[in-house]
């Protein structure tokens, strides 16, 4: 199995960058500020004292985030004091253009002006680990927690309303088929080529009889890029993390097909990684770090925090997206755009909640077996050594310890048998079971 080309990558998110800005001068406000880099907050919180066997080796660290609200944590964490609160009194939260710059960045690493780590798909540090993003250059990586559950969606052009389309939709096929048949060409645009939201479509698209290689043409477009490329009519479908699906709605520019909590209930999301080598050579200024997010998840958590997250989030210097159109997903309600409503905190996103933070190994195997199903990793990978050697779940109880959070470490690291929304199942304990039994699929 081929890596996947990274110049095709540029290519594709180069075009569409390009789109989105030309749409942007024309009058659209969608697309924030496309800076690599926020400047570092400075908050009121003083740094508490620590403890000196616990002292980190370096209070500097630099973390990448892309405007996207499970970047929530790291922000807050900032904007809070939490990484100040454990000796880290240097971190820098820097907005990142692009899930390929988050990738770059973390290659270079901060000695060479990149990053430590970031808010990311949980997906990419396995497949930076084994250099299948990076022509080949192996990067090994850590995942110390997941940031996230949940709050994904998967938006339509409004031309679908008609059709109905949205979770489970017999007529998507023969839409799109008959699309097709007339010489158009369906895009259906993600975030990253292997990462959660290419994911999401490509079992939402697999699920309901389009296979997501043969069918459409899948294009790769930066999370803030969505509604513009949208308006601008360059795809008819994406996937991406909230305010976007909420801001489309807003915009009337298309609707939400479904939320992604509907195709699987409390799935894993977002991970907060950094680099192998820095942890190992920094290990408590990581674990400072590791604290400090988690207890940034909990704080989020709380839903008399909502209004305030969302108010910190939407400023200029990190979404640029006014907090009311944030808030209403972080408080279950969902205007899908198509007369549709939802009120369900039970299906937004959790930060904490039902054990959100945790990295259950056994979800990641689910990631690295559909990266297998759809081409990302080979049939042949290793799978389980893999996620012993990236996942770091051991670091993440010590920090749940440390914070006073004992009694929300789960008793195993896998969550059982998962249910998606077409009744398939996938155990853990047999992945290949799994995907034998899958109809559409590259292997």
């Amino acid at each position: 199995m081929s890596t996947f080309s990274r110049r095709k990558f540029l290519t594709t998110a180069g075009l569409s960058t390009v789109s989105a800005i030309a749409l942007n001068a024309c009058g659209g406000s969608e697309t924030p500020t496309t800076t690599t880099a926020a400047s570092p907050t400075t908050t009121k919180a003083a740094a508490a004292p620590v403890n000196a066997a616990d002292a980190p080796e370096v209070t500097k660290a630099k973390l990448g985030f892309i405007a996207l609200t499970d970047a929530s944590p790291l922000i807050i964490a900032l904007e809070k004091g939490y990484f100040k609160k454990y000796g880290m009194t240097n971190v820098e939260v820097l907005k990142q253009a692009s899930w390929g710059t988050t990738r770059d960045n973390i290659v270079l690493g901060s000695d060479a002006g990149g990053i430590d780590g970031a808010h990311i798909l949980t997906p990419m540090p396995y497949l930076i680990a084994e250099g299948k993003i990076t022509n080949g250059n192996k990067v090994p990586m850590y995942i110390l927690a997941r940031l996230n559950t949940n709050g994904q969606a998967i938006s339509i052009a409004n031309d679908f309303k008609d059709a109905k389309i949205a979770l489970k939709s017999d007529a998507l096929k023969d839409t799109f088929a008959k699309i097709k048949a007339g010489g158009k060409d369906l895009k259906c645009a993600v975030t990253f080529p292997g990462g959660t939201h290419d994911l999401w479509m490509r079992y939402w698209l697999a699920a309901n009889g389009v296979d997501p290689d043969k069918d459409v043409s899948t294009i790769v477009v930066p999370p803030p890029q969505m509604v513009a490329n949208m308006k601008a009519g360059n795809m008819e479908a994406f996937c991406v993390g909230e305010p976007w699906n909420a801001r489309l709605i807003e915009q009337k520019s298309g609707y939400t097909a479904l939320i992604t909590g509907e195709l699987w209930k409390d799935h894993p999301e977002k991970a907060f990684s950094l680099r192998a080598d820095w942890v190992d050579k920094n290990p408590r200024a990581a674990m400072a770090l590791l604290k400090a997010v988690l207890e940034a998840q909990v704080w989020c958590e709380d839903p008399a925090n909502k209004e305030e997250m969302c108010k910190i989030v939407g400023a200029d210097k990190w979404f640029k997206v006014p907090p009311a159109e944030i808030l209403g997903r972080q408080q279950g309600k969902v205007d899908y755009g198509d007369g549709r409503t939802l009120d369900s905190t039970d299906l937004s996103m959790k930060f904490w909640k039902d054990n959100a933070s945790y990295p259950f190994k056994s979800h990641d195997l689910w990631f690295l077996t559909e990266d297998i199903r759809w081409g990302y990793f080979d049939a042949t990978l290793d799978t389980k050594a893999l996620v012993d050697k990236v996942n770091r779940e051991d670091l993440w109880k010590e920090a749940a310890k440390a914070i006073g959070k004992e009694a929300d470490i789960p008793k195993s690291t896998s969550r059982g048998i998962e249910t998606f929304f077409d009744g398939v199942k996938f155990d853990p304990e047999n992945p290949k079971a799994y995907l034998d039994g899958l109809k559409i699929k590259k292997v």
